[in-house]
């Protein structure tokens, strides 16, 4: 109950155990000094001033005239063991490293006006989505994230293995999220691509699902292409929706994407054609990912939260004593 009452938890050592969750308040920490100075700098000409005549000889000069400074200190202290608080300190107590094999993999999505054509039912865009849910169904091992397009591309949620949050990003998406018109193909691949090419490994792909007309962005798809292709990076396109109709799907510019990065293109008119995907994708040289599992995160912020608001007690009792100079208060 009380193993916060140590002055073991100020040792130099102890502090730098700690993993701090939200470090800017420690650069806080170093701005205190700095407010006792402005305040003497522009406290002095303001405050109230005693004018007395006493002899020469009775002044005196005392340790006991230092005690004057135990009032602003002590206020700094807890101020100072508050913020270290608000840092929240933590430590890992247990974790496991993990080994795994997998490919690195963005899903970029269109969300633009013709998406909502119901050639497919619901809409293109919802039938997009179910292809997705599908792919990540299907996934382990992998780090994929979520690329969103229309006039022009955002990037929705970075790589990662955690499916249950990337099925909750795709969920959230709608035709809404990009208020700009058009369809941006290349730069969808441009962000994507921006993703990717840091990640380390040889196995780095593309999925892309729209309906294949490029009407929009500064970045045509021919080029982003070539652009994956010098990054080693595979995309695979989907179409989404049928030939027939006002707004049917371009396979003319996602059948070369596909083939200009030595990948494979697919039509999304039937469910059945995505088990071609997922064949040509395992295929691919898998990457070994190492990674830290944290199974128990403890906090230890409410040492410091304890330890402060037992000196601001004591400055409250203090400056209510002949240590504060009512003078000054």
């Amino acid at each position: 109950m009380f193993d916060w009452f140590s002055f073991e938890w100020f040792y130099p050592t102890t502090l730098r155990s700690f993993i701090w969750a939200n470090p800017i308040y420690l650069y806080l920490v170093l701005g205190i000094p700095l407010l006792f100075i402005l305040r003497w700098f522009f406290g002095g000409n303001t405050s109230q001033k005693l004018n007395l005549i006493v002899k020469k000889e009775t002044l005196s000069t005392s340790w006991l005239k230092n005690l004057r400074f135990v009032v602003p200190v002590t206020f700094g202290l807890a101020t100072a063991l508050l913020l270290l608080a608000l840092a929240r300190p933590q430590r890992n107590l247990d974790s496991e490293e993990t080994v795994a094999e997998g490919i690195n993999i963005i899903i970029a999505l269109d969300v633009s006006e013709s998406m909502r054509t119901a050639d497919l039912l619901p809409n293109r865009l919802s039938a997009a989505k179910q292809v997705a849910r599908q792919f990540l169904n299907k996934r382990a091992n992998d780090k994929i994230g979520l690329v969103v397009f229309a006039g022009e591309s955002l990037s929705i949620c970075p790589l990662t293995s955690d499916y249950g949050v990337l099925a909750e990003y795709l969920d959230k998406v709608s035709w809404d999220m990009i208020s700009a018109s058009g369809t941006a193909i290349g730069n969808a691949i441009a962000t994507s691509i921006n993703r990717l090419r840091d990640t380390s490994g040889e196995s780095k792909a593309i999925i892309l699902l729209s309906d294949g007309d490029n009407t929009a962005g500064n970045l045509s798809p021919q080029s982003a292409s070539d652009l994956a292709k010098s990054f080693g990076i595979r995309i695979y396109t989907i179409a989404i929706g049928t030939n027939i109709g006002v707004e049917a799907t371009n396979t003319q510019i996602l059948n070369e994407i596909a083939t200009n990065t030595d990948a494979v293109f697919y039509s999304a008119g039937s469910r059945e054609a995505l088990l071609g995907v997922f064949e040509n994708i395992n295929g691919l040289e898998k990457t070994r990912f190492a990674e830290t599992l944290i199974k128990d995160v403890r906090d230890y912020y409410y040492v410091y939260l304890n330890w402060s608001l037992v000196i601001f007690v004591l400055f409250f009792l203090l400056r209510n004593t002949f240590l504060n100079n009512a003078l000054e208060d």
